[in-house]
């Protein structure tokens, strides 16, 4: 037998709805952190540019923690499995992290901003310690291709909700507490309480199957030096890496700059709640209704491909007429439905990558895979910050503690340009890393020379 007997069947609604939870559970914080930029600036009176430079270097240290997470879920053997048992180990430092982000002391400059960073990264570790083993728990939970793909699925159509919950509520509810710092603690308090029994639930629910007898020969310490080779000889996991990671470059550039969007060009900054609800909905409504139908048919690759031309497409429309609300409202819901095929297969990708890196050099790094292909999650939309933000402060934008400063011109037109021109930037990258994925085509064969080598009790 090559593999446990339940690897190879389906997995049941339950467990996919779970596991999809789990996801959830971390974009509600996630999505309201996705405003954070807003609350160093404008409550707690930050420089933009401090704040960028501060989020490169910790998102540049959590990306060797991302590697050094990949290899301690490689070693992990616990009665849960490998990568399980870490979602329920690190649940509850995440919450607590998330609240610890927003208690800026109000003091001299230096010490906060040493507090910014410290309780910034002890929040990005312990998201790494949680989502990256979250991650890789997919590729153990099944070895068929198109479950993976659908636990992708699935998961992508329910993690949104977590960022449409807090992004379209967090904004009113801040000012509902009193539309100050206090009152930022106070939601995101109710977030990662709400987060953290989500979590608990996708523990629960979601198991370890796939156990490879071929692996369990190996002594399960292969040396690091063999593990970080294979890894970065696998021209796939570059591939699926930079596919990862500019996926979170858009949703940060416009996460970023469509906050201040909305409040120095409309005058209004509960709209960018609206824009994120309807981008997101149709996000999940595509996903959910088409793209099963859509990865049957043209498989991830090309499916992925049609989408980011329709959202490339969209935004170019948009520029038609930058300045006006319908417009980007518009362009929201465009980019919702062309961004829905590669949304939603993401970690679909990945999967095949561990498959495929078995295949090549007969070694099996789930863990490893998954953590070192989030590297590019964070030091890509850390560089990002540092260029906008680096960018806003040049404009001169002016920073302030009560959310109610007047921009100057150049400021306004700096975050015009930002949205209206960093999109396309990013959708063109997307597409040329997509047309350089070739491995749905082999993806078959590959599977078929595995299962004849773990027949005679080889990987």
């Amino acid at each position: 037998m090559l593999t446990t007997q339940d690897d190879n069947k389906k997995l049941s609604w339950t467990t996919r709805i779970a596991y999809g939870l789990g996801d959830t559970a971390q974009n509600i914080v996630w999505g309201a952190m996705s405003i954070i930029t807003l609350f160093y600036t404008d409550y707690v009176g930050v420089d933009p540019a401090i704040i960028g430079i501060i989020m490169l270097a910790s998102r540049i240290f959590d990306g060797l923690a991302d590697v050094i997470m990949g290899i301690l879920v490689e070693r992990t053997n616990s009665k849960w499995g490998k990568s399980r048992p870490w979602i329920l180990w690190s649940s509850i430092p995440f919450a607590i992290s998330i609240i610890l982000i927003y208690t800026v002391p109000n003091t001299n400059n230096m010490l906060e901003y040493v507090y910014i960073f410290l309780t910034y990264e002890f929040c990005m570790l312990t998201y790494t310690a949680l989502n990256l083993p979250y991650g890789s728990l997919s590729a153990m939970m099944t070895r068929i291709s198109k479950e993976r793909d659908m636990l992708s699925i699935t998961r992508m159509a329910l993690s949104p909700i977590g960022k449409i919950l807090a992004v379209s509520v967090t904004l009113p509810l801040i000012k509902i507490f009193g539309d100050d710092q206090m009152a930022w603690i106070k939601v995101m308090s109710i977030w990662a309480i709400l987060a953290l029994i989500l979590l608990l639930f996708c523990f629960y629910q979601c198991k370890e199957t796939v156990i490879i007898k071929a692996r369990n020969k190996e002594t399960n310490k292969v040396p690091i030096k063999l593990q970080l080779k294979c890894l970065f000889n696998n021209i796939y996991f570059w591939l699926a890496l930079s596919i990862w990671m500019m996926q979170n470059v858009i949703f940060f550039v416009t996460g970023t700059i469509l906050p201040y969007f909305c409040k120095y060009i409309f005058f209004d900054d509960s709209l960018y709640s609206i824009l994120y609800l309807v981008e997101t909905c149709s996000m999940i409504g595509f996903t959910v209704l088409f793209s099963p139908i859509l990865l049957k048919k043209f498989g991830k690759r090309n499916m992925s491909i049609i989408g980011v031309l329709i959202a490339l497409i969209g935004h170019l429309i948009y520029l038609i007429n930058p300045t006006d609300f319908m417009w980007v409202l518009a362009s929201c819901i465009i980019r919702g439905i062309g961004f829905a095929p590669l949304n939603s297969v993401i970690f679909g990708f990945l999967g095949d990558v561990v498959e495929y890196g078995q295949w090549k050099f007969h070694l099996r790094q789930e863990g490893l895979i998954f953590s070192a292909g989030s590297v590019g999650t964070k030091v890509g939309p850390g560089i990002t910050s540092a260029i906008l933000t680096g960018l806003l402060s040049y404009s001169g934008y002016v920073a302030s503690t009560t959310g109610n400063a007047i921009q100057p011109q150049s400021a306004i037109d700096m975050i015009v340009n930002l949205y209206m021109f960093g999109p396309i930037v990013v959708w063109l990258i997307i597409l040329a890393i997509l047309f350089a994925y070739k491995l749905d085509k082999t993806y078959p064969q590959i599977m078929k020379d595995l299962a004849i080598r773990e027949a005679e009790g080889k990987l």
